[in-house]
């Protein structure tokens, strides 16, 4: 059985150690207790977003994370599906699909005026799996400013 759990802070160990196993994916940098803070920062300000465990069976095999922003383009307050991760050992088993459409379904509850997400270049898979799921590619580029 899948469920989605909000995050609780004493699962924050188990979700850093998922996100450093998704962050090794590409090679992306991450300092663990940083992202333990980060963590704990960001579950105490709900107006920022909202992090879900995915447990199976009740073990915990992934998690989404979701940040709220507002775009006047947009009509106001969006949700940005910032990762959406499942351990390697639970992939093909239909989890995937079952989070998106658990994150399609939680932005209508939200009344958020669009889901978006960025997805990289190689992972075919996750794009194949978000256009399935009614993601369309957007015509802008994503451009990034990072303060030295």
């Amino acid at each position: 059985m899948i469920s989605f759990e909000e995050l609780k802070p004493e699962n924050i160990n188990s979700i850093t150690e998922l996100m450093t196993d998704f962050y090794a994916i590409d090679n992306y940098p991450i300092d663990v207790e940083v992202t333990k803070r980060n963590f704990e920062y960001f579950i105490q300000q709900p107006q920022l977003g909202r992090v879900f465990e995915i447990r199976y069976e009740n073990e915990i095999v992934g998690y989404i994370l979701f940040a709220t922003l507002f775009s006047f383009e947009f009509g106001g307050t969006i949700a940005f599906l910032d990762e959406l991760y499942i351990s390697e050992k639970m992939r093909g088993k239909g989890l995937g699909k079952m989070a998106v459409e658990f994150a399609k379904n939680y932005t209508k509850e939200q009344d958020y005026k669009v889901l978006y997400l960025e997805v990289e270049p190689h992972n075919e898979k996750a794009q194949e799996l978000y256009k399935k799921s009614e993601f369309k590619t957007h015509h802008r580029g994503l451009m990034i400013y990072k303060k030295p």
